[in-house]
């Protein structure tokens, strides 16, 4: 017996495709039995219920369906070895046949009529999100949240030419400004949840720091998981102790597990579990650390603004103008600043703005939540992690991807999202993502739905930009700064901007607090303040190989395919490497060499991305390739003695020539952050009073809250 056909055809309705391959196909020849769950095609005839052949060899196929993860399967097996005479012409009728009755579909979520109820007008659309979100101690804001969030990812998807505009540049200030005392702020950082940590660095610093936030401060929709050493970076920067950071670990695992599906994959395609004890093994309680930050934020004299939306900027030449609107009385307010900092996220209209036509290139629709409990024992072992798991195949044009982090007091945070392509026709949907969640949850891990006790919901886009080089990003304009998602300059496999910030918190503040004494706020300047890293850049060409291009029908194992090919060969290499690599901290040797051995183990991988990527974006890719390549040896050619010049004559270039200094001083952190280095040691000392007075602490294992039992 040989599998001779295996196609997804993307639709939950199976009985429906069932009944369409039963009673609808008309095969271009012979004839079909119905069977339990598909059909029994023969090349000979059916006379009576007696199948007859006499003048050719009797030719067999069996076609059958089943449905997983909210999708319908479909293989076709023949069970003699010789081909049918005309068998490709029959499987590919039955195809193209297929994807006329049952296209692909981007359903559109409904408009909600003012006053309505999200349940009440989401039910019939989507009846296991409403029906779960009813059981979250906030659900019916979380329910709001996630519309509000989807309904502004579409708009600004389907408007990037024209994005709303935010920003307002004026020539010269009004004379009542102009005659004003100074700011009254030196920065006003926009979103609280990444923008409360780095706010908080800045304001003790000596900085006058607002932060406004559009939700109750300290509300997050998303869990942060993260390793030790990458968080030692807020240690060094003295906003964290050992001991405090102990405090807002929720759990440390033992071990994390990459595994993808295989089973439709050759046995060359087939790879073992990637073990990452290391990546990602620290569950952070998030909502903690935030209010842990804004206690260190007001002690430093920082203020919060929460509940209150940003509305525009006019930028003058001495200040930022920011108007806002304070949501719960609706009162408009109005404040100044040196320098705005955008923290927003992909919600920012300020970054659809500054990279109109192409703020983002590719997404992950996350959606998820905190179980307290409700999985049996048996289930999962709260000791270790799911970093990255995939059950089955393409599914509706994705490849969802599983995420299950241990938490504190036995509770579970699981998430679902896929790699997307920004598509105007099909943004990526929140909406779809929860109701499979719901759905399918219990074939990932077995568990009754209605035992689950959830805690919060989870959710967000995470964005991705395919920078070709430094500068192929606007992240600032002048008076004002992206960073972390809104920035989007995380890596594309990573898909994170905590991770991009935390590991870049040094590099960002020791520039930016050079810019802010220098008065350097013009755009050509506050540009050069980025956690761009070439090592990372590069690899964005691995992640448009997991997404399905709209309107377009891959095999349904590809994906799982190019997962398994490059996981299976992370996991041959010692730990390390996949540790360096998840990490964001790939040499431009170890790059390679991967890269090399993937596509000696798979030669077809070449051919897929090349399919899925197009030549445009190959271009592209290798115009990210030279980049790194340029930056690993120009580093090797001058990191070693370059900073120890500049910074023996650090006094005179600063002092006679800032906007030089501020220019070395981020080529020094490209040629060591940007390529996954730690910090240069000779520029530490030269790095603002917080980051000098400190030195990197390990953190004891004794400190750890969690006791639950290690083995």
């Amino acid at each position: 017996m040989q599998e001779i056909l295996y196609i997804e055809i993307p639709t939950p309705d199976t009985p429906q495709v069932l009944q369409w391959l039963q009673h609808q196909w008309q095969p271009l020849y012979g004839k079909v039995i119905l069977s339990p769950d598909g059909v029994q095609w023969y090349s000979g005839t059916i006379e009576n219920g007696q199948i007859e052949d006499k003048n050719n060899p009797l030719g067999e196929i069996n076609i059958f369906l089943w449905s997983l993860q909210r999708t319908t399967y479909l293989k076709a097996f023949r069970y003699q070895t010789p081909a049918i005479p005309q068998e490709s012409a029959l499987l590919n009728h039955l195809q193209q046949e297929l994807r006329k009755a049952f296209p692909n579909q981007y359903p559109e979520p409904p408009v909600i009529p003012a006053g309505a109820s999200i349940f009440t007008a989401l039910e019939s659309y989507y009846p296991k999100t409403v029906h779960f979100f009813r059981k979250f101690p906030q659900g019916e804001a979380d329910l709001n949240r996630v519309y509000w969030w989807e309904q502004r990812w579409r708009e600004g998807v389907r408007r990037p030419q024209t994005p709303k505009q935010v920003l307002f540049p004026e020539v010269a200030p009004p004379a009542s400004v102009k005659n004003a005392n100074s700011p009254t702020y030196d920065l006003i950082y926009l979103g609280g949840a990444l923008g409360v940590i780095h706010a908080a660095v800045m304001a003790r610093l000596g900085y006058k720091v607002l932060l406004v936030e559009r939700l109750p401060f300290g509300r997050m929709n998303r869990e942060w998981n993260i390793s030790r050493d990458e968080f030692q970076s807020l240690i060094d920067l003295g906003l964290f102790t050992p001991s405090q950071f102990a405090s807002v670990i929720a759990k440390e695992y033992l071990d994390g597990f990459n595994k993808f599906f295989d089973a439709n994959n050759p046995p060359r395609l087939q790879s073992p579990v990637l073990h990452t004890p290391k990546v990602l093994n620290i569950c952070i309680d998030a909502e903690k650390l935030l209010h842990l930050c804004g206690e260190k934020l007001r002690a430093a004299g920082g203020e919060i603004w929460d509940k209150t939306e940003f509305i525009s900027a006019k930028i003058a030449p001495e200040q930022a103008t920011l108007e806002l609107i304070h949501l719960p009385s609706q009162n408009p307010q109005t404040v100044t600043t040196r320098l705005i900092v955008d923290a927003m996220g992909t919600a920012s209209p300020i970054a659809w703005q500054l990279n109109g036509g192409r703020a983002f290139d590719s997404v992950c629709p996350t959606v998820g939540g905190v179980i307290s409990k409700g999985f049996d024992p048996e289930v999962w072992d709260l000791n270790y992690g799911d970093v990255l798991n995939s059950h089955g195949d393409i599914s509706r044009g994705r490849q969802l991807i599983w995420e299950l982090f241990p938490g504190a007091k036995g509770e579970i945070t699981v998430y679902l999202f896929h790699y997307h392509q920004v598509n105007p026709t099909n943004p990526g949907s929140l909406l779809e993502m929860y109701e499979d969640f719901f759905t399918i949850l219990p074939e990932y891990r077995r568990c009754d739905m209605e035992k689950l006790e959830w805690r919060k919901a989870t959710f967000g886009y995470i964005p991705g930009h395919f920078s070709v080089g430094s500068s192929d990003r606007t992240v600032a304009f002048d008076r004002l700064i992206t960073i972390g998602d809104a920035a989007s300059l995380q890596s594309p496999l990573v898909f994170t901007g905590f991770g991009s910030l935390v590991r870049n918190l040094g590099r960002l503040t020791h520039l930016l607090d050079t810019a802010l004494k220098h008065n350097l706020l013009k755009a050509t300047n506050l540009n050069q303040i980025r956690a761009y890293q070439s090592n990372t850049a590069v690899t964005w060409l691995f992640s448009k190989g997991m997404m399905v291009p709209t309107g377009s029908y891959l095999p349904p194992q590809r994906i799982n395919s190019m997962l398994n090919t490059f996981f299976g060969i992370l996991a041959d290499e010692p730990p390390a490497i996949a540790d360096t690599f998840i990490k964001d901290r790939t040499n431009w040797l170890t790059f390679n060499r991967l890269a090399i051995k993937a596509a000696l183990k798979n030669p077809g991988l070449l051919i897929w991305i090349w399919q899925l990527a197009g030549l445009k974006d190959i271009l592209r890719w290798l115009g990210s390739y030279l980049d790194f390549t340029f930056a690993a040896l120009v580093s090797w050619l001058f990191a070693g003695w370059l900073p120890s010049l500049a910074q023996k004559y650090q006094p005179w270039l600063e002092l006679k020539f800032p906007a030089l200094w501020l220019q070395i001083l981020a080529q020094t952190y490209a040629w060591s952050n940007g390529l996954g280095k730690n910090k240069i040691p000779s520029f530490e000392q030269h790095a603002p009073e917080l980051l000098a007075s400190s030195s990197p602490v390990e953190i004891p294992h004794s400190l750890i809250t969690d006791t639950s039992p290690k083995s």
